[in-house]
């Protein structure tokens, strides 16, 4: 490899579909949902490579609007994506999903690529948009999990207090299981990229305690808000249901 990153082929780049064609199989013999399974793979590869092409010209174009722009974009869709947990709450909730993700991932944005990394200038994509990314996938599947448990502990405990923490407790589940396993389970995304395009190791750590600190933040804190932010509407919502 001799420290560069390898020049995947297309050729090279189907074999590693190949272990996906069991799955499938299985998935078909026991009657399960295969036909979501190829219709998930297919829409992957599509929106890889599209995003690969769209990155390549917003890399090359450098503008400030078209950076916030694409932000915007990300935090329309990722607020309207957490709430597919409880889908029968989701125009209700998504004012306020909106306003925790736009709060809590804007601010960790700002800290972590102005204040940790110094990006210059201040809108770089290749700083940008993979961190923010990152950040807004994170609290999405957070904020997610805590709608869908505070719903759940509500219609058995008319307490709000008492659900909000349960439902945050099991948000930063995922995330704090990340914490304890890193570096010794597994070697995640950001660090193992770096390490193969030849970056040392040490310094390859350093960025992953930056993108840990941030994931724990972001969701923690978007969570936090969301389940704050969306009390009354979650009270009102359970007092109809009953």
């Amino acid at each position: 490899m001799s420290g560069l990153i390898i020049n995947i082929t297309w050729w090279h780049l189907s074999i590693s579909l190949v272990p996906v064609i069991p799955v499938v199989w299985i998935l078909f013999h026991w009657n399960l949902k295969w036909r979501q399974a190829c219709y998930a793979i297919v829409r992957m590869l599509a929106q890889l490579m599209l995003i690969g092409y769209v990155l390549a010209f917003i890399f090359e174009a450098k503008n400030a609007l078209i950076i916030m722009g694409v932000l915007g974009f990300m935090l329309v869709v990722a607020s309207w994506i957490s709430m597919g947990s409880v889908p029968e709450l989701r125009r209700r909730l998504y004012p306020w999903v909106f306003i925790a993700l736009l709060v809590s991932c804007g601010l960790m944005i700002i800290l972590v690529t102005q204040g940790t990394l110094g990006a210059d200038p201040w809108y770089d994509p290749r700083v940008v948009l993979p961190l923010s990314g990152m950040i807004m996938a994170n609290s999405m599947n957070s904020v997610s999990i805590a709608a869908e448990r505070v719903t759940s502990e509500l219609k058995t405990d008319p307490d709000y207090v008492a659900a909000r923490g349960k439902a945050l407790q099991a948000a930063l589940i995922p995330v704090i299981n990340g914490l304890f396993a890193v570096g010794l389970v597994s070697l995640p995304g950001m660090m193992t990229g770096q390490i193969l395009s030849g970056v040392s190791p040490l310094i390859a750590a350093k960025y992953q305690i930056i993108v840990m600190c941030m994931l724990f933040s972001s969701a923690g804190m978007s969570s936090a808000g969301f389940l704050w932010l969306a009390r009354d509407s979650l009270e009102a919502a359970r007092e109809v249901q009953t």
